[in-house]
C-alpha cells in the first residue's frame, strides 16, 4: 500500500460550502479577519466572527440575486433529470439562495482562482446520489468561470472523472451508496459492514467528500443487497442503525489506516 506519509487528504462532511470555502484559497487566519461581520453587530457578535468560534453550520439561507452561479442549460455536464427549469418549472427564486453563516461571511466562490490554486490536484466526491448532486453543481460552477476551457469526460463503473486538462484539475465521482463494499456470494448479494475493498479506488486523491446514510433505511425491493455480514454473522436484515454505526466504524479505520494525519483538515455536518 505504501507509506501514509505519501498522501495528504481533505476530508470533509457532505456539505459543498465548507469545500468551496476550505479550497477557495483563503488562509484560515485571513478568513477569521477579513471575512467578517461589519459594523452594526454586537461586540459579542464581531469577537465570534473573527476567531475560531465563526461555526460555518449555523446560519440560515438568504436571498441573493447574483444567484445561481451557473446556468443550468448551458452546464454539459448535468443531468437531465436534475435540471428542474429544462422540465417546466415555472419559478426561480430557489435558485437565488445562499448560505449564510450567523457570525461571518462565506468569501464567494471564484472559479478561476480555485482552479489555479488547485492546479494538478484530484478532488473526488463518495457517496450516492446527494455526492452525485455536489459533484455536479462543482464542475457546472468551474465550467461557468472557464466556459472555453478545454475538458475531458470519463466514466469507468463507478468511477467519473471531469478534467479541466488546462489547469490539470480532476474532480471525480465514486459511487458507493454504503461505503463498505457490496458483494456478490452464493448466497446473493451481501452488505459487509466490514469490507472496505472499494477504498482503494480513493488512494492517491487529494481531496475526499464522503457522503451516506440515504440507502441505509431502504428495505425491500428498494435495497440494492440480500443479505447483511457482519463479521461471521450472516442476517436477512439487522436493526439499520447499528448496521450504519458498524459500516462508519469500518470506514473511520480505513481513515485512520491510511490518512496522514499531520497532513489533513477534517470537517463533518454539524449542529
Amino acid at each position: 500500500m505504501g507509506s501514509r506519509a505519501q498522501w495528504s487528504f481533505v476530508l470533509l462532511g457532505a456539505l459543498l460550502s465548507v469545500l468551496i470555502a476550505s479550497l477557495n484559497g483563503t488562509a484560515t487566519e485571513s478568513f477569521r479577519h477579513t471575512h467578517h461581520l461589519g459594523n452594526g453587530t454586537s461586540p459579542g457578535r464581531r469577537e465570534r466572527a473573527s476567531g475560531i468560534s465563526c461555526n460555518m453550520f449555523r446560519g440560515s439561507w438568504v436571498y441573493d440575486e447574483s444567484y445561481p452561479l451557473y446556468d443550468s442549460s448551458t452546464c454539459p455536464f448535468l443531468d437531465p433529470e436534475f435540471d428542474c427549469q429544462r422540465y417546466g418549472r415555472p419559478d426561480k427564486s430557489y435558485l437565488k439562495y445562499r448560505w449564510k453563516p450567523d457570525a461571518c461571511e462565506l468569501p464567494r466562490f471564484n472559479g478561476l482562482d480555485f482552479l489555479r490554486s488547485w492546479k494538478g490536484k484530484k478532488i473526488m466526491f463518495v457517496g450516492d446520489s446527494i455526492s452525485l448532486n455536489q459533484w455536479q453543481s462543482l464542475v457546472c460552477m468551474l465550467h461557468a468561470a472557464v466556459p472555453d476551457a478545454e475538458t475531458t469526460y470519463k466514466k469507468h463503473d463507478t468511477l467519473s472523472t471531469i478534467t479541466f486538462t488546462d489547469y490539470g484539475v480532476s474532480v471525480m465521482l465514486y459511487h458507493s451508496t454504503y461505503l463498505v463494499d457490496i458483494v456478490e456470494e452464493r448466497i446473493g448479494r451481501v452488505l459487509r459492514l466490514d469490507s472496505i475493498q472499494s477504498g482503494a479506488a480513493w488512494l492517491g486523491v487529494d481531496v475526499l467528500v464522503f457522503n451516506t446514510w440515504h440507502w441505509w433505511s431502504h428495505k425491500g425491493k428498494k435495497q440494492p443487497w440480500d443479505y447483511v455480514r457482519d463479521g461471521d454473522q450472516v442476517r436477512k436484515d439487522m436493526d439499520r442503525l447499528v448496521a450504519f454505526n458498524k459500516g462508519l466504524t469500518t470506514w473511520a479505520k480505513w481513515v485512520d489506516s491510511n490518512i496522514n494525519p499531520a497532513a489533513t483538515k477534517r470537517s463533518r455536518m454539524g449542529g
